[in-house]
């Protein structure tokens, strides 16, 4: 499981011009489903965007989680981040999960958040989306479990 999160002041996001989810400061994560993913990966992955050490202290140093700041967390599924760009001029596709696997292990994610975490808003997978966001710092991390 891949997670492209960026520290952010406000983010939302649009499916057919209606916002289906919104947070204030908080962290955005774009998250692609791969096939060698288990069922313990989107705790794994939980675990990391919920401890990830991103926000600054009373020094502006970053060592403080999401849970610290009491920010939001918004997911965005995005396939398209476990993309293969190696070689050629057009991704290929066969690093992500096959849609029904990437279907399940984003709403365990998504569930899991929910059940740890407030506020969480998500995106909907398979959905064209528009992702609106206003980066702080700008801050910007990959992480994979």
């Amino acid at each position: 499981m891949i997670s492209l999160i960026q520290r952010v002041d406000s983010a939302h996001v649009e499916v057919d011009a209606e916002t289906i989810g919104a947070i204030g400061p908080g962290l955005l994560a774009l998250v692609a489903v791969q096939p060698h993913d288990d069922e313990e990966a989107p705790a794994r992955m939980l675990a990391r965007l919920l401890q990830y050490r991103l926000f600054g202290d009373e020094q502006g140093r970053m060592n403080r989680s999401l849970p610290d700041v009491g920010g939001g967390l918004l997911l965005v599924p995005q396939f398209t981040l476990a993309a293969d760009t190696r070689s050629g001029l057009r991704p290929s596709f066969s690093m992500a999960a096959a849609p029904e696997l990437g279907r399940l292990r984003f709403a365990a994610l998504e569930a899991q958040a929910r059940a740890a975490h407030d506020p969480v808003a998500a995106g909907r997978f398979g959905a064209e989306m528009r992702v609106h966001l206003v980066n702080h710092g700008p801050v910007t991390f990959w992480l994979e479990v």
